[in-house]
């Protein structure tokens, strides 16, 4: 069960759902993962993030909503990890 209210989002892999969330630690993690000076440089570097980047902010998101679960651990398209990173930055933008 995810809450919207949080910013949750719902990432199902191998048969199994995990939850991802962008928290403020979350966001701490993501700057330094990027090298961003600030939270203005986020976007632009999270667009040029290579597979392993991708699996790292990935494994951030999933800590954020307390899934102790690594990325590269789970049975995941590239098109699948990108739309569930877009869906909890969309999240919790709202």
């Amino acid at each position: 069960m995810v809450n919207p209210q949080r910013g949750e989002t719902l990432l199902e892999a191998g048969g199994k759902r995990h939850v991802l969330c962008l928290t403020l630690g979350a966001l701490a993690e993501i700057e330094a993962l990027t090298g961003a000076g600030d939270m203005s440089e986020i976007g632009p570097k999270l667009a040029t993030l290579n597979a392993s980047g991708m699996l790292d902010l990935l494994s951030i998101l999933l800590r954020a909503g307390g899934n102790p679960v690594d990325a590269r651990t789970l049975s995941i398209t590239p098109a699948e990890a990108a739309r569930a990173i877009a869906r909890t930055f969309e999240a919790a933008a709202r």
